[in-house]
């Protein structure tokens, strides 16, 4: 594909994705990551994604800070720092077929998943071991974690905003983990930087419009639609592997 028409592609990409995380909150880098790894290396999409979403939420800050339940996110830390790194290793020594091959099958079971009737679960602080783990590590290696938080955070049953000022919290404390590492590793060279400067407007046009525009779309068409989405592009990948 010509350079232009890849430049298009991922334009259109992070609209998409931010215009979703506007909407929804969350969804930006289910969404960016495995279609701009059609294109790009993961190694180049992975610390651009967990930039922008790392500013987007930066910019917005955390509502209810005082709800924010210290004690979860304590527990989360430790485990989610030796992910990140088990991740970083991962990222460094692995080729690129081998991680879009491998991003594409979490992908697609992550949308199985997502379509599955699930019973609603507690667990003890024993579950801050693999969800703190896989969070950092499946963060790192194709910037979305966030899964594994949500369930840990619903395995604890936080009531309705201490979940979310949580979640949102973890989100920057993890992510500037993540780009903490990213830059040590030298991942953040000078073609990632124009990179993103150039895909800064357009994240941010697609939080914009996200935030402020109603679609019509009900809760339950708008979730499927994502879930085809996802399905559809960790296919792609898995082939394109």
């Amino acid at each position: 594909m010509p350079p232009i028409e890849i430049a298009v592609f991922s334009a259109l990409v992070l609209l998409l994705a931010y215009w979703v995380r506007g909407m929804a909150g969350f969804g930006s880098g289910l969404i960016a990551v495995p279609l701009l790894t059609l294109m790009w290396p993961v190694t180049v999409v992975v610390p651009l994604v967990v930039a922008l979403d790392y500013l987007g939420s930066a910019s917005q800050g955390v509502r209810n800070v005082e709800r924010v339940a210290w004690r979860e996110q304590l527990w989360l830390i430790p485990f989610m720092v030796v992910g990140v790194l088990a991740g970083l290793w991962v990222l460094s020594r692995a080729g690129s077929g081998l991680l879009a091959r491998i991003l594409g099958c979490f992908v697609v079971l992550y949308a199985i998943y997502q379509m599955l009737p699930l019973p609603d679960l507690r667990g003890s602080h024993v579950a801050a071991t693999y969800c703190g783990f896989l969070g950092g590590l499946v963060g790192t290696l194709f910037g979305t974690g966030g899964p594994f938080y949500v369930i840990y955070l619903n395995l604890r049953g936080l009531e309705r905003l201490a979940f979310r000022a949580t979640f949102a919290m973890n989100f920057l404390i993890d992510g500037g983990v993540r780009l903490a590492a990213f830059a040590a590793a030298g991942l953040f060279g000078r073609q990632t930087l124009g990179y993103l400067l150039a895909a800064l407007p357009i994240a941010g046009a697609g939080l914009y419009v996200g935030g402020r525009v109603q679609t019509g779309l009900s809760q339950r068409a708008f979730q499927v639609i994502i879930r085809i989405l996802l399905l559809v592009s960790g296919v792609a990948l898995l082939l394109k592997g």
